[in-house]
């Protein structure tokens, strides 16, 4: 979405959410999650904003936190321009019509004790909004907008394929008209052909409904050209965020070279010659000094080590909290020579694509 002027539908402040762990033993202090910390950023009217990162990151918790399914420890929510932080329970019950949310499991997130017509048809009877024959015309509506059958409102979950039950749940979102969805990797669990026909129906529906879509997921093929912007998060933070053709084109974080250069690309001549670093996410209980993402980051420094970096504004545009991150982006920078083991592999990847395109074998190792 291009209009920077567009209206704001929702504005998190300063947003943090922190768990008490198991403690380690009986005398232990409980240590302390720090799921989502201090993360700000506005989604517009109308647009796909996603949000993305490994597992372990903090955007389901992020996703939830902006629907208050749970409960921030700091920081504002604000949706259509309405603080919703402390919003009673009633009131914010009444509210959640306007706000939906499609959850990752089509599997979990039906109860199989009830027909889909009851599945769909509940939220309208929750909030009043219809009963009887109206909802069962309301549900058979909703079934032929997902691509499914009226008559299908009389089968349980039970006899429906991934696919086919996640469009119930996005029938069951759909059914009380709200303007905001949220798909907490609504298709991370189906098979790839199918992620694509749900990603579509998805697109079709909010072109319909004129529909706000917040999409979290850790696969950024899969947001690439559904996203009208991408905000990066690791380890409970924002690191990058950026409209989604300038973060492809030219990503500035580290951390989303990295993701970038995770992308499967069949064409060995066509991968990218970054480096994909090693090592598993941190602890949220116990996180590094400094900036959060350099015991892994191939190009940290010394202020790395030391200066935790804020979200800022680039010259090109993006929201990056990187102390170098246009020197990597550029390369112009003497600092940042790959290690030797990256150099290495660059080296590899380079004589394997010379050997397929001269139609040889793979040099050895």
């Amino acid at each position: 979405m291009s209009d920077r002027g567009a209206e704001t539908m929702v504005e998190a402040v300063g947003l943090t959410r922190h768990f008490k762990a198991k403690k380690p033993s009986l005398f232990a202090r409980a240590p302390l999650v720090r799921a989502v910390e201090n993360v700000s950023f506005k989604v517009r009217r109308g647009e796909t904003f996603a949000i993305v990162g490994e597992s372990g990151c903090g955007k389901s918790t992020l996703s939830r936190l902006l629907l208050r399914l749970i409960e921030p420890t700091a920081g504002t929510i604000r949706f259509e321009d309405r603080d919703i932080t402390a919003l009673p329970a009633e009131e914010m019950r009444r509210l959640r019509r306007r706000m939906q949310m499609i959850f990752q499991d089509p599997y979990a997130s039906l109860n199989p004790r009830m027909s889909v017509g009851e599945l769909i048809g509940e939220p309208l009877s929750v909030h009043g909004i219809a009963n009887g024959k109206e909802k069962a015309a309301r549900v058979a509506e909703l079934l032929a907008k997902v691509g499914l059958l009226p008559d299908h409102a009389n089968r349980y979950p039970h006899e429906f394929s991934g696919g086919q039950r996640q469009r119930i749940g996005i029938a069951r979102a759909l059914a009380c008209g709200p303007s905001l969805l949220i798909g907490d990797e609504p298709v991370s669990a189906l098979d790839v052909s199918i992620r694509a026909q749900v990603i579509n129906l998805l697109e079709d529906l909010k072109a319909e409904f004129g529909l706000t879509i917040i999409l979290v997921a850790h696969d950024l093929a899969v947001i690439r050209h559904t996203s009208d912007r991408v905000a990066v998060m690791y380890l409970g933070e924002i690191v990058e965020l950026a409209d989604a053709a300038t973060l492809f084109s030219r990503p500035l974080h580290p951390y989303t070279r990295m993701l970038m250069a995770a992308i499967p690309v069949p064409d060995p001549r066509a991968r990218s010659a970054e480096p994909i670093t090693e090592g598993d996410l941190p602890s949220p209980t116990d996180p590094p000094p400094g900036c959060l993402f350099h015991p892994r980051c191939p190009h940290a420094r010394e202020r790395c080590r030391q200066e935790h970096p804020s979200l800022r504004d680039s010259a090109s545009g993006h929201a990056v909290a990187c102390h170098f991150a246009e020197e990597i982006a550029a390369g112009q920078s003497a600092g940042l020579a790959l290690p030797p083991e990256s150099q290495n592999r660059r080296r590899r990847i380079a004589l394997f694509a010379a050997a397929q395109a001269a139609g040889g074998a793979a040099p050895s190792q």
